[in-house]
């Protein structure tokens, strides 16, 4: 039997049932299963299966998916889509170039500047990861109809918006 952390118990909030659940403790348990969630998921990193698990951190895989689904693009649009500051973007995607996972090129448009580019070589890296993630995630929801896997990945889509939306609410100038 998997242990007790509160994720597995009685009530479907994940704690033990209350005698008279109120509004309070459906966020205590949300907010409890969102930090359970987020611990399990740095620990196995969500890294997949097989020879690739675990084999790539989480800010290599964001950047790279985001490159492979927007295409190329500077390093201010990349940190403004992923909400953080392009310092950092710079920093996490420093390895990524020298690697050759990521290669630096002209701007189509403007020969000056410079745009971030998913290589040959971190498609192929990025293909590996996500074959494997995706493993991951059917072996994990198993036993899941796939109208529960597609609830769950709707509200989880759903939250994550959510929450940037939050960020980018907070991060904005205040006007006066």
């Amino acid at each position: 039997m998997p242990p007790q952390d509160m994720t597995t118990a009685a009530s479907p909030s994940g704690g033990a049932a209350p005698e008279n659940p109120g509004h309070d403790h459906l966020l205590d348990a949300l907010q409890h299963q969102v930090a359970v969630f987020a611990r399990r998921a740095e620990q196995t990193r969500l890294g997949g299966v097989g020879q690739v698990r675990n084999s790539m951190d989480r800010a290599a895989y964001l950047l790279l998916n985001r490159l492979d689904r927007e295409g190329p693009m500077g390093v201010k649009a990349l940190a403004a889509g992923m909400g953080i500051d392009s310092s950092t973007v710079t920093r996490q995607v420093a390895p990524l170039v020298d690697t050759g996972l990521v290669k630096r090129t002209s701007h189509p448009e403007d020969g000056r500047a410079v745009v971030l580019q998913l290589s040959p070589r971190g498609q192929a890296r990025l293909d590996e990861v996500r074959a494997s993630r995706r493993e991951l995630m059917n072996q994990v929801t198993d036993e899941w109809s796939e109208d529960e896997r597609d609830t769950f990945c709707a509200l989880l889509t759903r939250f994550n918006t959510a929450l940037a939306a939050r960020q980018t609410a907070n991060q904005a100038p205040a006007a006066g």
